[in-house]
């Protein structure tokens, strides 16, 4: 009988064949398990080009198309390179730019909140890849970033400051420093749920600076923007302290006129 009609070779062929088949379920499995290499909005699986988002959730996620380059408020119409809204030539902001590439809206709002409340700290890493991309609309003098820091109280409450997980992975994209140079001296009450005007009475002299800087111009880091009081009071208080430029890098930008409807 030859080799190749051998009954027994056969039989051990098939059930090598069918050990690996089973060994390589087991690894694909336990892969998944430890480290899974999944889309962070939709689960599926990644390929190889791709780091954080599919590409079919990054082209569905809802991008802004014209903003104000002071404050990002969307805009409905394309307004000239360097010209800001007609709020900001009326109120000028004391950031020199505020960076905010996506809507507050399904699914970035949900999945802010599940970070910020839920400890869905894989969202951190994925927006902070979207992020690194508008990296090249920064000034070119930026030299730190800045997390919106949170009081002791929350923090220990929370467990984690959302804004400094976005901050870490960015700072390695980005290959910029972060400081720790400001604090927040009050305990305020949550944002979410206030109008403007309460917003800022909120946050009035909240910041505090500690010490000096070195950093010439630094981006403050945050999830979202809405009326932009949290990033204008920190702003303040770094200009105040010595830093001669301050500009603003955030995931999301809600709509002034749908405040409370979307946070």
């Amino acid at each position: 009988m030859t080799r190749l009609h051998d009954p027994e070779r056969m039989r051990r062929t098939l059930n090598y064949r069918a050990w690996a088949k089973k060994l390589g379920q087991a690894v694909r499995r336990l892969d998944r398990a430890i480290m899974p290499i999944a889309c962070a909005f939709c689960g599926v699986r990644l390929l190889p080009a791709e780091r954080r988002v599919c590409k079919a959730c990054y082209f569905d996620l809802p991008w802004i198309g014209n903003a104000c380059c002071r404050c990002a408020e969307p805009l409905d119409a394309c307004i000239p390179s360097g010209v800001c809204c007609g709020r900001c030539q009326a109120r000028p902001p004391p950031v020199a730019v505020t960076i905010a590439p996506l809507h507050y809206e399904f699914p970035v709002d949900a999945a802010l909140k599940a970070l910020k409340f839920g400890r869905r700290l894989h969202y951190a890493a994925a927006f902070a890849e979207l992020l690194a991309a508008q990296g090249r609309r920064l000034p070119s003098t930026v030299d730190a970033l800045l997390p919106v820091p949170l009081h002791w109280r929350r923090q220990a409450l929370r467990g984690f400051n959302q804004s400094r997980e976005l901050c870490l992975p960015l700072a390695r994209r980005l290959g910029l420093p972060i400081t720790d140079v400001a604090r927040r001296r009050r305990h305020t009450r949550y944002q979410s749920g206030l109008s403007a005007a309460e917003r800022h009475r909120n946050l009035r002299n909240a910041f505090s600076i500690r010490g000096t800087t070195r950093h010439r111009h630094i981006v403050i880091v945050d999830d979202v923007v809405t009326t932009g009081e949290t990033t204008r009071q920190l702003a303040i208080a770094l200009i105040d302290g010595g830093v001669p430029q301050v500009s603003v890098l955030a995931v999301a930008r809600a709509r002034r006129r749908n405040i409370r409807a979307r946070c």
